[in-house]
């Protein structure tokens, strides 16, 4: 990594950052996010990460730098008996933070807490127009799993997702 980039559990404290960090994100004309609209408020966001302390299911992990919160990557175990060995994943980076190893570290991350919940498959969307995401994603050893038309809905645009997974061993 090219700058020094803590990586840790976020906790209530941070939900002002990782709003900002969504909203700045969400406001990027390449459309990176689903939401067209605001992200959760900073009190819903505070209640959120303060409701993960309780919940082993998932977690939210940040990367931050003397810029403040750069990353975040989200983590939810799918709660159907037969398949709570496999979890969910979302990731961002501020814009003048990427292509630095910043989403490979929160990656990292995912791996050994997917191993020490037992959870055996990281799955995760990513719009087909995102090709540095695709390459990270990549390198990092997901796979394509699917190819989903017209999976979410921004405004009154149907977008698709690519459906990648990543085995954790």
């Amino acid at each position: 990594m090219s700058e020094d980039v803590v990586i840790r559990r976020a906790q209530p404290g941070d939900a002002g950052a990782l709003v900002e960090l969504a909203e700045a994100v969400a406001s990027e004309p390449e459309g990176w996010l689903i939401s067209k609209g605001a992200w959760r408020t900073v009190s819903e966001e505070r209640r959120f990460l303060r409701a993960l302390r309780r919940y082993s299911d998932a977690t939210v992990f940040l990367a931050a730098t003397s810029d403040g919160i750069v990353g975040r990557l989200s983590l939810g175990r799918d709660p159907h008996p037969a398949s709570r060995h496999v979890a969910d994943l979302g990731l961002m980076v501020a814009a003048g933070h990427r292509r630095r190893g910043i989403g490979r570290a929160l990656l990292d991350e995912a791996v050994l807490w997917a191993r020490q919940v037992g959870v055996r498959k990281l799955e995760l969307h990513v719009f087909p127009h995102n090709e540095a995401a695709l390459a990270l994603y990549a390198r990092f050893g997901f796979r394509q799993e699917g190819y989903r038309r017209g999976h979410y809905r921004r405004g009154e645009d149907l977008l698709d997702a690519i459906l990648m997974a990543y085995d954790v061993d």
